[in-house]
């Protein structure tokens, strides 16, 4: 009875992962992580919001819906692919985090940055610690599923080996999880002829099994070993067996090198599926070596196959036979095409059959033959025009060539601007927005520039970019930006204010303190007809003021005695003089 069901399970299962096997997880440079359907061969689904950077590295878990990716964000971040959200996100390291590892059982990962660091995916905690590289780990992978020594109770990852590889170093280094946390460093390393670009092995099962790694350099060659991992060994572990491809060397040519670009074991862990040639155009071959030999040099001709298409560049200038099948390029402003014209059968064999006593035809003739008006060639002083910049710049944002673009990105007429924009192809508008997103992140008098770009970007391209289904992610960097510089707009706008109410306030209190002294004597003094009034005004004053005086007088008569009184008298009759005198000098 338990048959039965238990087939239906496994069957239900089989289907599920089924399913799941033609998906292809690829991680971008933005930080989001597309799923491929193989089988459909469309975009299933995008997985966004976990990752700020690159995505280095992305894994499969055991179970079908779970993913693991990591970045240069620093982070680790668990997915669950049926809901396309994030299930888990936490710090892998210090710097960016490059490369990742299920165990066996899928209870534990490896990360590594530089160090390696051992999961417990369970609790998010880290459960050991490895030295790792000196420079970033490239790969990561385990090559036992039980440990060697089966004495002790097996917890599903004590015992067992890893192997790593970093960029830029020769060594491919094994390590062993222990159940003591002091021993941190390799217990064995495999040296190599140049940096590993892909590592293969074949796990070992069993105690006895050796453990087959296939190892293709920087160089082009595949180096094979064949190791039982039995514990520490001081002395790097060179290779079996050194395999590298060649052309086959004829009389006229000697044999060159062909580099292989990948190798994997197949299942029977005896053949190789090579991969080399072209990376445009690989060729994949399945091979059995033996590694009894030292060294295996396999010759291979693949001119056959790989004869790519190309322009081959002219030289030498000669006067061309032109026919229907014939595409003549024009020197002149670049992109410049003309509509060719094909003479006629009879003339192209009276043409080539020429008499000695005829001259050769002169060059404005050709020209006239080709169709060139050749004052729209000759373009005035040799300034390069609207058109041309349009070309530059497309040529440019193509080669991403820095010098290209800052010639044409840093012009300030405004007209050259919105007709090199408007003549542009509508190809090139979005990565053209990449770009000038880019340098407006610079200093600032680029960014000004910059503005200029955008605006005439907007203004011109404006319904073709409103067709862009992904418009707002293609343009996010630029809003947040603009969204970022406008914030301190305002805080910016409140301190020009107040600087500038300073400012002037302290410049005025300058003027002032600036201003010399005015003389304020009178240089001339007119008087006119009335001055007789002012002079009877003055004359009343001076009659109060001798008043007063008089009554000042009488109380001192009671005081004094009658001498005094006449003294006074004399006195006081000198001062009713004095206003009189007075206003007579006035």
């Amino acid at each position: 009875q338990d048959g039965p069901q238990r087939k239906k399970r496994k069957s239900e299962v089989g289907g599920e992962v089924d399913k799941q096997l033609d998906i292809l997880a690829i991680g971008t440079a933005v930080g989001s992580i597309l799923l491929y359907s193989t089988v459909k061969g469309e975009l299933q689904s995008k997985l966004d919001g976990g990752h700020d950077s690159r995505v280095n590295c992305v894994r499969w878990h055991q179970e079908s819906c779970c993913l693991y990716s990591c970045s240069d964000d620093k982070h680790i971040v668990e997915w669950n692919t049926q809901t396309c959200k994030v299930k888990c996100k936490w710090k892998g390291d210090n710097s960016s985090v490059t490369c990742l590892c299920i165990s066996p059982d899928g209870k534990m990962l490896l990360s590594a940055g530089r160090t390696i660091k051992l999961w417990d995916l369970e609790t998010k905690e880290v459960y050991r610690h490895f030295t790792g590289h000196a420079t970033s780990v490239s790969s990561l992978m385990f090559t036992t599923v039980k440990p060697t020594n089966e004495s002790k109770p097996f917890d599903g990852i004590t015992g067992l080996y890893f192997l790593s590889g970093a960029i830029h170093d020769r060594l491919l280094s094994v390590w062993q999880i222990r159940s003591d946390r002091k021993e941190k460093n390799a217990v064995m390393s495999f040296t190599v002829t140049d940096e590993p670009t892909f590592v293969d092995l074949t796990v070992s099962e069993v105690k006895e099994e050796p453990v087959k790694l296939a190892v293709v350099c920087r160089d082009g060659q595949l180096h094979l070993f064949e190791h039982i991992l039995n514990g520490y060994c001081k002395k790097p572990l060179t290779s079996n067996c050194t395999v590298q491809i060649a052309t086959p060397g004829d009389e006229d040519s000697t044999p060159k090198p062909i580099p292989i670009l990948a190798a994997a074991f197949c299942t029977d862990k005896q053949s190789l599926l090579l991969v080399y040639g072209n990376a445009l155009q690989p060729i994949i071959e399945k091979v059995s070596l033996s590694t009894s030999e030292s060294h295996i040099c396999l010759v291979r001709d693949i001119q056959k196959v790989l004869s790519l298409k190309t322009d081959a560049a002219v030289t030498k200038v000669k006067t061309p036979v032109v026919n229907s099948d014939a595409k003549v390029l024009v020197p002149g402003i670049p992109g410049h095409s003309t509509a060719v014209k094909t003479p006629a059968l009879g003339k192209e064999k009276k043409k080539n059959k020429r008499k000695p006593g005829e001259t050769e035809e002169s060059i404005e003739e050709r020209l006239g033959a080709l169709d060139i008006d050749v004052s729209k060639v000759k373009t005035p002083g040799g300034l390069p025009q609207t058109d041309s910049f349009a070309v530059l710049l497309v040529q440019g944002l193509e080669s991403n060539d820095a010098e290209i673009l800052n010639k044409v990105l840093n012009t300030r007429k405004e007209n050259i601007v919105k007709n090199t924009v408007a003549r542009m192809p509508i190809h090139a508008v979005i990565p053209l927005l990449h770009e000038l997103t880019k340098r407006l992140q610079g200093n600032p008098y680029s960014a000004s520039l910059m503005v200029r770009w955008l605006k005439s970007v907007f203004t011109v391209h404006a319904s073709y970019l409103s067709t862009l289904p992904d418009l707002i992610p293609q343009l996010g960097m630029l809003y947040q930006l603009m969204e970022s510089r406008v914030k301190t707009l305002q805080k910016l706008s409140r301190l020009h204010g107040r600087l500038f109410i300073l400012v002037t306030q302290v410049a005025a209190s300058q003027a002032v303190q600036d201003v010399p002294e005015v003389n304020q004597t009178a240089k001339l003094v007119y008087e006119d007809e009335s001055s007789e009034e002012e002079g009877s005004d003055d004359e009343m004053i001076a009659d109060k003021d001798s008043d007063e005086n008089w009554d000042e007088d009488e109380e001192k008569e009671e005081q004094s005695d009658e001498q005094d009184m006449t003294v006074e008298k004399e006195i006081n009759g000198d001062s009713d003089l004095e206003p009189e005198n007075e206003s007579e000098e006035e």
